[in-house]
This record gives structure tokens, C-alpha cells and sequence, in this order.
């Protein structure tokens, strides 16, 4: 796909997840691609007040209030062509109010605040003709485009975030407003696709790629499972009950106390209170850092993915998949809408029993060649593949624009 290249360009990215968000995501990988041939103004979510009154101890509020107080990491180029940028400013909190004049101009002016801020850091990087890339915030990138004035701007649309109450008051009718007047939308799966149509013909199906420390066996064992006996079943990431099903997990540990259930990840408070925690053959590790995860996953006999099914969910491009199915191991799942397209290469369930039957076949069948075909299609989804669509996206749109 040499014609769909972008390179030389200047690039701002805005991440609803900061760079320095303790877990990996989608947008911070996508940025260690692109700056590979361009330049890349990687924006962090600025401070709000509530945030800073309500987490003063978050290494993202700290982070924030150095740079505004003590003038610390501002801007920082982390890898070649890659400048990770702390905004010096705190934004209003507004999400209590209702969706009225009040609302929008506030908002608006938090904007303005945003873009005055990036305009400072683009302006050191010397930044000309840029391309803003905004990743799910339909919040404080609402306005950026004519505010910074862009060569194009992108929203990347890769979660179904109106699922989410505090993201649904407004984003009902922020997100739609923005995907319909941003030149280019870039979605990781055909649900939000088709969803992000409705309102932008200009939408395109990017898919998602892989890390590859998950292609690569550490070669060894964390020490939280070098004591455990019989198989594990593992599962990383956030431990939160808006996305994975508790009750499914409790069943699957009573039915099967000679398997260990091991769940790597931070929690949220249904999964701390959950009598998960009374069963001694669950194990939770609490938060790793990303490079030792593949450590973990590399260690499982079967990878699970139990999510409960609602609008968060359905469209929702399972990324710990691809991460699993990089280091070859049988990965269990839920049976949704997106997950379809991993059916040839996993155990898809729609109930409980049949999570119980799949755990045990995939224990009972793996081979080499099941392994080997899992690594296959992990490496077909990579994130160079994945930037290449966003590049060919957007020369489409940069092509039409200028005639």
C-alpha cells in the first residue's frame, strides 16, 4: 500500500487516554507508528478541577500540575519524532450541567483554552499544515478543527462510549455533531462503522493491530504463578463490570476449583466487592506494567474474554484477542457481533455451560498447528497494517480536497 503512505507530515493526536494512562492503548501505539514517518504533537487529556479536587494522587494529576506549576515536561520528545505535550491549563468542569446554552459555551471556551495551549506547543515544534487526529474525545476536540485550523482532522471512533452514563449526557449529541463535521472517520470495528455512517459517509473500517512484545515468550514465569497448580485461566486487563461478566466468572471457579482463574488488572469496586475474592482458586494480581503482561499471557493454557453483552460491549474490538492470539494460546470469548470474525480461531460462548465446555476443550485439544494458525492471523493484525488504512483514509480525503 506504498500510494496510501503518509510521510512528512505534522500530526497532532489527542487521546482521551493520556500517554502516561497506566495501561496500553490503542492510540499510544498507533502514535509509536506514525511517528516513524512524520511528526507527532501527542496531546494529553488536560487537567479539569473536579479531577484535580477529587484524585490529587493520580500520577496524571500530578503530572498536569508540574507542568502547569513548575513549568515540568511541557513538551517531551520521548522517541524520534514523537513529542509528548502536558497542556498548562485546567478546564472547567461541566459535565453536571444540562445540555443547554450554558453547556455549549462553556464547552466551547474549554476548547478555545485546549487549542490555545496546542497552537503553543505546535508553534515550538514549528508544526505547518497539520493534521489533527482525535481519539473518542467528542468532548474537548468538539471545536479543535476550526480553532487550530488543520489541514484535515480525523476522529477515531473505537469504542461505543454513550454506553457509558457520564459520556452519554452529552456525547449524544457532541459525538454526532463531531462525526459529522470532521473530514475523516476511522472506526475498529464495522459496528461502529455503520453507526459512525449515519452521519459521515466519509467512514472507513481501519481495523486494529497487535503489540508485538505479544509475539515474543519473555521466558519466564511471574512470580504470582510459579506456586500454582493445574491449568490457568487467565484473563488482563481492566477488571470492571460495565464490560466483564462476574457472575460468569463465579460459576466457572465453583464449577472447577482444580482450575486457576488468574486476573490481571486494576478493579473497579463491583469486582473488589465480588466474592470472586473468596475462592482460593482466583487469583488477582492487581496492575502490572505493560511490559510485563505478555510475561503473564505466555503463561496461561487458555485466555478467557468474558464480557457481559450491551452497547458497550457489542461493537467493541476485543484487542486482548489479537494479544492473546499472539503468543498462540486458545482464547475463550463471548459470543458478539465483532467476536464473529474470530470464529475460526476461538471458542465463542453464549452462556455459562458452554464457557465450561470450551475451557475444558480448549484444554484437551490444542496443538501445534492450532497454535501456529492463532499467531498467524494475530500478525495479519498489525498496527502498521491498521495506520496504513488511516494513511489511505486520509489521502482519499487530502486528494478530493485539493482537487
Amino acid at each position: 500500500m506504498e500510494n496510501a503512505s503518509l510521510k512528512g507530515r505534522d500530526i497532532i493526536m489527542l487521546g482521551i487516554q493520556p500517554w502516561d494512562l497506566q495501561i496500553g492503548h490503542n492510540f499510544k501505539n498507533m502514535a509509536k507508528v506514525i511517528c516513524k514517518n512524520n511528526r507527532v504533537l501527542y496531546v494529553n487529556r488536560p487537567l479539569d478541577h473536579i479531577t484535580k479536587w477529587k484524585e490529587p494522587e493520580d500520577i496524571k494529576t500530578k503530572n498536569r500540575l508540574n507542568s502547569i506549576k513548575n513549568n515540568t515536561n511541557v513538551l517531551q520528545e520521548i522517541e524520534p519524532g514523537l513529542h509528548i505535550f502536558n497542556p498548562q491549563t485546567i478546564l472547567s468542569s461541566i459535565n453536571f450541567l444540562p445540555h443547554n446554552f450554558l453547556y455549549k459555551f462553556l464547552n466551547r471556551r474549554n476548547n478555545k483554552k485546549l487549542a490555545s495551549e496546542i497552537k503553543k506547543g505546535s508553534q515550538k515544534l514549528g508544526f505547518k499544515n497539520p493534521i489533527l487526529f482525535i481519539d473518542n474525545d467528542f468532548y474537548n476536540g468538539l471545536y479543535l478543527a476550526e480553532l487550530l485550523d488543520v489541514d484535515c482532522s480525523v476522529y477515531y471512533l473505537r469504542d461505543y462510549l454513550l454506553a457509558q452514563p457520564y459520556f452519554n449526557k452529552h456525547g449524544k449529541f457532541s459525538e454526532p455533531e463531531l462525526i459529522e463535521k470532521s473530514d475523516v472517520i476511522v472506526t475498529n470495528s464495522l459496528y461502529l462503522n455503520n453507526y459512525a455512517k449515519n452521519y459521515n459517509n466519509m467512514s472507513f473500517y481501519t481495523g486494529q493491530g497487535c503489540g508485538d512484545d505479544y509475539f515474543q515468550n519473555p521466558g519466564y514465569v511471574p512470580e504470582e504463578l510459579k506456586m500454582l497448580q493445574g491449568p490457568v485461566i487467565g484473563y488482563c486487563g481492566f477488571l470492571t463490570s460495565m464490560r466483564l461478566d462476574i457472575d460468569l466468572l463465579e460459576f466457572l471457579a465453583k464449577q472447577k476449583p482444580e482450575w486457576n482463574f488468574v486476573l490481571v488488572g486494576p478493579e473497579d469496586d463491583d469486582f473488589k466487592k465480588s466474592t470472586l475474592h473468596n475462592f482460593k482458586n482466583v487469583l488477582f494480581t492487581g496492575s502490572k506494567n505493560e511490559g510485563d503482561l505478555p510475561a503473564f499471557v505466555h503463561n496461561f493454557d487458555v485466555c478467557l474474554n468474558p464480557q457481559v453483552v450491551n452497547q458497550l460491549t457489542i461493537g467493541n474490538y476485543p484487542r486482548k484477542v489479537d494479544e492473546y492470539l499472539a503468543a498462540g494460546k486458545p482464547v475463550v470469548a463471548t459470543r458478539t457481533e465483532t467476536m464473529e470474525a474470530f470464529a475460526d480461531c476461538t471458542f465463542l460462548c453464549s452462556d455459562q455451560n458452554e464457557y465450561l465446555a470450551a475451557i475444558n476443550q480448549a484444554l484437551i485439544s490444542d496443538s501445534d498447528e492450532n497454535k501456529n494458525y492463532r499467531i498467524k492471523i494475530a500478525r495479519s493484525h498489525s498496527w502498521e497494517n491498521t495506520v496504513e488504512k488511516v494513511y489511505e483514509a486520509i489521502n482519499n480525503f487530502l486528494i478530493k480536497a485539493n482537487g
